[in-house]
């Protein structure tokens, strides 16, 4: 089914595809992670290693930066994005996301498991809230202290 015959829907893509968009790349980038990168220019690598994204932003005046197992990405930095699968990864895929700036490229294999993530993230919130709910509660047992109680 060509796009002409539906002109008026968003692409859906999955797995492996360009995404030009930086609101889509924004979306796609922001729950990332711990990932492993590479900084490629000219097809050769310059720099690798790992890290974790702090921050994904869209801002004609900052700049991307790693450093310090940090990443910053401004989606600005980058004409477009790209998705494929690694071929290094034949028991579990993995899909690596490429940001491309002319030619440079800077490659993000990602290392966080989103869904094992999302599962911790949910219990230590519904642990946080116990814990609120039960200093609230505790809080309203505690008699207020006037500011001269306070005075030795």
């Amino acid at each position: 089914m060509s796009d002409s015959v539906h002109p008026h829907l968003a692409p859906c893509i999955i797995d492996v595809g360009t995404i030009i968009q930086k609101k889509d790349m924004c979306r796609l980038l922001s729950d990332l992670g711990r990932v492993r990168y590479q900084d490629i220019v000219d097809s050769c690598v310059r720099h690798q290693g790992e890290g974790y994204v702090m921050e994904v932003f869209e801002d004609p005046h900052a700049a991307t930066l790693v450093a310090n197992q940090t990443l910053y990405l401004n989606v600005n930095s980058f004409d477009y994005l790209t998705l494929d699968a690694d071929p290094s990864c034949s028991a579990s895929p993995t899909v690596v996301l490429d940001l491309v700036q002319e030619n440079r490229v800077l490659r993000l294999i990602p290392l966080s498991d989103p869904l094992s993530d999302r599962m911790q993230v949910m219990q230590e919130t519904r642990a946080l809230k116990a814990a609120v709910a039960d200093a609230m509660a505790a809080g309203w047992d505690t008699p207020f202290l006037d500011e001269e109680d306070l005075r030795p």
